[in-house]
């Protein structure tokens, strides 16, 4: 499995420093379906996406949705499970996070985000 350090270059903050990313249609489809925490990460870069949904989750997530040169469009905090967020026109992938990174990191529409690959842990 592929992951990245997520970085808001805007503000110089590491929003996960390991993330999954789902390219596949299997991993997008899976996503964090039936976990109830994040030890094995601690996001996940979802690509492509223009929306989530959080049916049969366990937790709740901030989501950020970018456009594909990595602009913040779009900032869900807090989506709890059993949702269906919104279809982001212009959007090109999504970041689930744990709750609070978005604000703990004072991340918000119109920040740039980088994904930079890391070591596989497996």
């Amino acid at each position: 499995m592929r992951r990245v350090r997520v970085v808001n270059t805007t503000r110089q903050q590491t929003l996960a420093e390991r993330a999954e990313v789902a390219e596949s249609f299997i991993r997008r489809g899976v996503g964090l379906l039936g976990r109830s925490d994040w030890a094995r990460a601690d996001g996940l870069v979802i690509v492509p996406s223009d929306g989530v949904h959080s049916f049969f989750m366990k937790m709740t997530i901030d989501v950020l949705h970018l456009t594909k040169d990595g602009t913040v469009k779009k900032l869900l905090p807090a989506m709890r499970p059993w949702r269906i967020g919104p279809i982001i026109w212009g959007g090109h992938a999504a970041v689930e996070l744990p709750t609070g990174t978005a604000e703990r990191t004072g991340t918000v529409v119109g920040d740039r985000i980088e994904f930079v690959d890391v070591v596989s842990d497996v």
